[in-house]
């Protein structure tokens, strides 16, 4: 399947969330028109209902919901019953407060309104280009008391199996594999998305705060992701 752009599109399910329905009708669209089969919800009643139906590649979710659960109560309740859905949170071009909220809820990445429709595309196709990587060999990575199973997407410290959305998987995956090397905020946008455009670092940064309490919260070493104040991170041991 191509779009009208001549990128090669995987098809994927799509969950899009917002209560502008002139938005919504954009986004949808555009993603159906790439070949993906795209569920509209317009509150966050409806979103719940859907994500407990069916499961999705991914999901757009306006931060800015209402009445009822808005987007960040939905990605808590989400990650709370073991969703692993890939989460974009859709902010307010002034949301950064909400951007962070999602982020610390679960959710993978942000995205700002007006959301441009390249850039939409360019996120779907990077998202679903790591989520269906059915073709990768399966490897055991190993770092002092992380052990990271690429195939079977498992991180476990200590034999204790960790409980990680996408993009802290992908992020614990690449410092583990980078055996002790600085990796820049940049290069492990990289390793989750394949590229860093259109993408705050400043996720980075919340994602590897999830990780070392997660990491810690199963006896693991709380400094085994050590920081390099304005370089990145390492794995250390």
């Amino acid at each position: 399947m191509y779009s009208d752009n001549g990128h090669a599109t995987l098809e994927g399910r799509v969950l899009v969330v917002d209560d502008d329905g002139d938005l919504r009708e954009v986004m949808a669209g555009a993603l159906t028109g790439d070949g993906h089969i795209v569920v509209e919800a317009a509150d966050g009643r409806a979103a719940l209902d859907a994500l407990a139906a069916a499961t999705f590649d991914l999901v757009l979710l306006d931060i800015g919901l209402g009445p009822g659960p808005d987007g960040v109560e939905v990605c808590r309740r989400l990650r709370s019953a073991g969703g692993d859905a890939h989460v974009v949170a859709v902010t307010a071009r002034d949301g950064e407060a909400d951007a962070v909220l999602a982020l610390e809820a679960g959710a993978d990445d942000y995205v700002t309104k007006p959301v441009g429709i390249a850039e939409l595309r360019s996120r779907v196709r990077a998202v679903l280009r790591r989520v269906h990587r059915d073709d990768e060999p399966r490897t055991v990575l190993e770092r002092g008391a992380l052990r990271v199973d690429t195939g079977a997407r498992r991180a476990e410290v200590a034999d204790t199996e960790l409980s990680l959305t996408y993009s802290e998987f992908e992020v614990l995956r690449a410092l583990v594999a980078a055996a002790g090397r600085l990796l820049s905020r940049q290069d492990l946008l990289d390793a989750i998305f394949g590229g860093h455009e259109f993408r705050d670092p400043r996720a980075i940064d919340v994602h590897v705060h999830h990780l070392r309490d997660k990491i810690t919260d199963a006896g693991g070493d709380p400094d085994a992701i050590v920081t390099v104040r304005g370089a990145g991170y390492r794995v250390g041991g």
